[in-house]
């Protein structure tokens, strides 16, 4: 005797070789010998054979019309040799009782399993919206194959054109347009990226990458609902000084100037003069909002997209000709010594006499001009020659101070690197411009007074905000071990990287929102002193504190990752322009090369055996503006490094960008449930 019974949703036919009242040992045409519960067992027959009866019926069931079963199917309860009598006759066949069971089975949208062999069929509204719903998958499934092929020919549909960001970095699996571009990967033996560009949904490279940026970053724009800078209601005193701002030329946000005061009296009073939207912008407010979205501006080569909007930056800028409202820290120091006697935080009104650049002064205000050398009385900057050698005096001594602290001195081992796309007018690229590559010094005069200001108002401020008892957001860095990662919280920690005992960013509030929420801390300890823990917006513990902290984190690091990425680009935009094939560079890490005179990192063959610091001259290979990847290869060892190559600097993490990474995986695409 034979049986015919269900295991885990499948059908298996065997002889019987023993039979208890709730089970049967059954052997199987593999030879398999199998325990089936008495439950389980729904057919019993002596002819034909098990894998006979399996084939006929299979194909018996195939012929069922399902709509003419459900006509035929009783109203109530029903087993499937019921139904194939019905159906097929009287007297059915065990075949024709076989192939009613497997057709009923696989139709749950007309027939409810309720049992084992045991069903009920759906009533007419269920049948209607099933087949309806079969129908829709099968138009979908044809419309996926529709564009596979299209995909595969070379032409890409347009409604893959428009999810083609949604598809590669955050793809919804079930949706078909993911689906088509996973069949055409499969059948063309592409990757997706590749098998896009071929077809002709990528128009631009700069674009991609913009977009991409715009998608996972700012996926309703980037312009400002119409919003007006609201007044600073406070009488401020106008300060005795007469200050000056150092930027690039670029810079329109400019948050930061200096003063100095008492030169040649033995107490030197420096300055360090911030721009105060905190005064006029309220937490909780309507422009707070903007700017703890955005959190901070978006830099890259040749445009930016600011924390906050235009006319509302201008108006608290710190602009030339102007009496700027500023916070300011005044610190006082010993002209011979420079050793530091004191410091004082006022809220006030700064006048603004000169906006210096960068890029403009450079080359003028060096270390010999600085220290006495010929100076030209007819240069811009000569009538701040006296004031610019002492901040450069001063900066070098806080400097030294700094790496006593941090056990080693700082090394600018690496310059900066300027981008300029000739003939640019500061709106958005196109991405085909001529870009230009200039290095600045890092540590150059101008630079190392600016930073070294900043550092000692951050840090200053940091320690009193905390004396006071009144909450900030630092950033510390525990030590400068390998692995040791600058981290960001609300207690006053050592920050190794620098050198100081606490590190409050404060100095950029009109571009970092953690400075707008810090300088609401420092304007709260102005006014109320010892008190001011009570009347900061912030209190101790807050929770919002953290809630920003997190958030912070986390755009900041896709925006700089997204300025590495761009920067990337117009380097490798740069090589494609100036035709160049080759570059000398060292090796630093891993198999890859940084290159000499530009800001580029790339993977190359035949470097893993080289030893850090070995310099090389590297033969590029294609270079590609999507994936921003080039490749190189090693062709000649050239000298030594004159030093040991110097471990990537501490503090700050540097953005390296790399090839992009996509989101389409081939294999990870769900299994299309077969259509009845």
């Amino acid at each position: 005797m034979f049986v015919l019974f269900e295991e885990a949703g499948k059908f298996l036919a065997g002889r019987v070789l023993s039979e208890a009242e709730s089970s049967a040992q059954v052997e199987l045409d593999s030879g398999k010998r199998v325990k089936v519960k008495a439950a389980s067992m729904l057919l019993k027959f002596d002819r034909p054979s098990p894998a006979e009866l399996l084939r006929d019926a299979q194909q018996l069931a195939e012929g069922i019309e399902l709509d003419l079963a459900w006509e035929f199917a009783p109203e109530e309860e029903f087993g499937f040799a019921d139904l194939a009598r019905d159906y097929f006759s009287a007297q059915a066949t065990t075949a024709q009782q076989a192939a009613a069971l497997l057709r009923l089975f696989e139709a749950p949208h007309y027939f409810r399993r309720i049992g084992k062999g045991r069903f009920r069929k759906a009533p007419a509204e269920i049948v209607q919206q099933a087949l309806a719903a079969i129908e829709k998958k099968k138009q979908v499934q044809a419309q996926i194959s529709a564009w596979a092929q299209e995909l595969a020919a070379g032409s890409c549909p347009a409604p893959i054109r428009e999810q083609l960001y949604r598809i590669l970095f955050k793809p919804d699996k079930n949706s078909p347009e993911y689906k088509a571009v996973v069949e055409a990967a499969r059948a063309s033996h592409a990757a997706p990226l590749a098998l896009l560009q071929d077809a002709g949904a990528i128009d631009s490279a700069y674009q991609f990458h913009w977009k991409r940026f715009l998608f996972d970053n700012f996926p309703k724009g980037t312009g400002f609902q119409p919003l007006q800078a609201p007044a600073i209601k406070d009488e401020l005193p106008l300060a005795a000084v007469e200050a000056f701002s150092i930027d690039d030329s670029s810079t329109t946000e400019i948050d930061d100037a200096l003063s100095v005061q008492g030169l040649g009296s033995g107490t030197v009073v420096v300055g360090i003069h911030i721009a105060a939207p905190g005064l006029a912008l309220a937490p909780g407010a309507v422009l707070d909002g903007v700017a703890r979205q955005r959190l901070s501006t978006v830099y890259m080569p040749g445009y930016k997209i600011t924390m906050l909007p235009d006319e509302v930056v201008q108006a608290y800028t710190l602009q030339e000709g102007r009496e700027c409202p500023s916070v300011s820290l005044y610190a006082t120091f010993d002209e011979k010594t420079l050793e530091l006697k004191g410091t004082q935080t006022r809220l006030e009104r700064v006048p603004i006499t000169w906006n210096l650049r960068h890029d403009q002064l450079d080359s003028a205000v060096s270390e010999e001009w600085l220290q006495g050398g010929h100076a030209d009385v007819n240069h811009p900057v000569h009538a701040l020659r006296d004031p610019l050698s002492l901040l450069y005096r001063l900066a070098l001594h806080l400097k030294a101070q700094r790496e006593q602290v941090r056990g080693k001195p700082e090394n600018f081992t690496r310059p900066d690197y300027n981008f300029r796309l000739l003939g640019h007018d500061g709106s958005e690229p196109s991405g085909d411009e001529k870009v230009e590559i200039s290095v600045r010094r890092r540590g150059a005069p101008l630079d190392l007074i600016v930073s070294e200001a900043m550092i000692l108002a951050n840090s200053s401020w940091g320690s009193w905000l905390a004396e006071l008892g009144v909450p900030a957001i630092y950033r510390s860095q525990a030590s400068l071990a390998p692995g040791v990662k600058v981290r960001m919280g609300t207690k006053a920690l050592p920050h190794a990287g620098i050198g100081v005992k606490s590190y409050a960013w404060s100095t950029s509030p009109l571009r970092r929102y953690t400075d707008l929420v810090n300088q609401w801390q420092i304007i709260a300890a102005a006014r109320h002193g010892r008190t001011a823990a009570l009347a900061a917006p912030f209190k101790p513990k807050d929770a919002e504190l953290f809630s920003i902290i997190s958030a912070f984190d986390s755009a900041y690091s896709a925006y700089n990752g997204h300025q590495a990425g761009m920067e990337r680009f117009w380097t490798l935009q740069y090589l494609r322009q100036q035709g160049i094939t080759e570059i000398e560079g060292v090796m630093f890490r891993d198999g890859l090369v940084r290159a000499d005179d530009l800001p580029l990192v790339l993977g190359v063959l035949g470097g893993s055996q080289l030893p850090r610091g070995a310099r090389v001259r590297v033969a590029l290979g294609e270079v590609d503006l999507i994936s921003l990847d080039v490749k190189g290869t090693v062709t000649q060892h050239l000298e030594e490094a004159p030093q040991a190559l110097e471990a990537e600097e501490e503090g700050e993490d540097e953005p390296v960008a790399g090839p992009i990474a996509i989101a389409v995986d081939v294999n990870d695409i769900e299994e299309q449930n077969s259509v009845s």
